[in-house]
């Protein structure tokens, strides 16, 4: 049976390009390094530790460390969610009111870097990162290089959709089958990290869904009436009832971006044109809507676009690119890749 969710038929913003490559043939092939949003103080109950992984997802690490400094798993927090197929390095904290901290060294292996250990007053919480900053290697890239050029100064430019990405849907979309599953059927997951991570799927494919359609009517990157605007490298929001020269130039100097929703609990933050729209995408999806609700999801929004900053780019040999890029937290870099060209990585590569 065909897989119902088919992430690559997701429209592209631009011209599918006859680009094709490598991806992740191996893990130094997609670096990531988180950029926290804060300085940690260097006092408090709450250790901070930035490990360079390497063939681990970041779950596997909050569990390692709740077990070796002899806490519950709900004692370590972490920023966000790292790719196991990568060398990724991110920050994590550790509660441990009145305790000592243990001796991390142990820990290290070919798999596992401690690279600073300091203290703050406080946890470490999802989202809290300024950006992440990317360094990826296509091998055996097939195309024309003056084109993909073209098309990274365009990505450079005007930035790409801000889709959830394969990453975001586990091995072969079977989040969103779990998901429906719960949201539809009733079905029951106990496990609260699994029952989350469904849920996030399903809202980040609704979001999808939407960012499509407006894509499909060439609005993605522009403002309509009634759509609710996000600052960039900021999450307020802002609604806009008519859409005036002053808007339209914000929008085009990438100042502020229209938003998809996060479905769940509460007001859908747009109207007029906007949420017709997304009442008309939507309307068939109302069981997952209603799920979300009763789980007590808040309704959000997320930027339609996100800016692709500080991107560089050079040749190495005869079929090899590299690029250099950062995202705010919660964007992805197989997003941008997607918008150059079709690129093949390991099927072990879901989170």
């Amino acid at each position: 049976m065909k897989q119902p969710f088919q992430l690559d038929e997701l429209v592209r913003a631009y011209t599918e390009l006859p680009i094709e490559g490598n991806i992740r043939s191996l893990p130094e092939d997609f670096i990531v390094d988180e950029e926290l949003s804060f300085a940690p103080t260097g006092d408090g109950e709450h250790i901070f530790l930035q490990i360079k992984k390497t063939g681990k997802n970041t779950e596997d690490i909050a569990r390692l460390l709740a077990r070796h400094a002899d806490v519950n798993r709900k004692s370590v927090s972490y920023a966000g969610l790292k790719d196991r197929n990568a060398v990724t390095s991110q920050f994590f904290s550790v509660h441990l009111p009145g305790k000592q901290a243990p001796d991390w060294q142990p820990l290290a292996d070919s798999s596992f870097d401690l690279v600073s250990v300091t203290r703050h007053q406080k946890k470490l919480r999802r989202g809290a990162l300024s950006r992440n900053h990317f360094s990826l290697r296509i091998r055996e890239f097939r195309g024309d290089r003056e084109v993909a050029e073209q098309r990274l100064q365009k990505i450079k430019q005007q930035g790409v959709p801000n889709y959830f990405t394969a990453q975001r849907f586990g091995h072969n979309a079977n989040n969103l089958l779990y998901a429906d599953q719960m949201l539809r059927k009733g079905k029951r997951v106990n496990d609260r990290f699994k029952r989350n991570i469904y849920y996030s799927a399903a809202r980040s494919w609704l979001f999808n869904l939407v960012v499509a359609e407006r894509i499909r009517q060439q609005k993605w990157d522009k403002a309509i009436a009634g759509d609710s605007m996000m600052l960039s490298g900021s999450r307020s929001c802002f609604n806009v009832e008519q859409v005036d020269e002053e808007i339209m130039n914000r929008v085009s100097e990438l100042d502020i971006n229209p938003t998809a929703p996060l479905c769940g609990r509460g007001e859908g933050m747009v109207t007029a044109e906007a949420a017709e729209i997304e009442a008309d995408i939507l309307s068939p999806w109302q069981g997952w809507i209603k799920g979300l609700e009763k789980a007590r999801m808040d309704a959000a929004r997320r930027a339609m676009r996100v800016s692709v900053s500080d991107l560089s780019w050079q040749w190495d040999g005869d079929d090899q690119l590299e690029l250099v890029f950062s995202l705010p937290p919660g964007s992805y870099a197989t997003a941008v890749l997607r918008e150059l060209g079709r690129f093949t990585e390991p099927k072990a590569s879901a989170v």
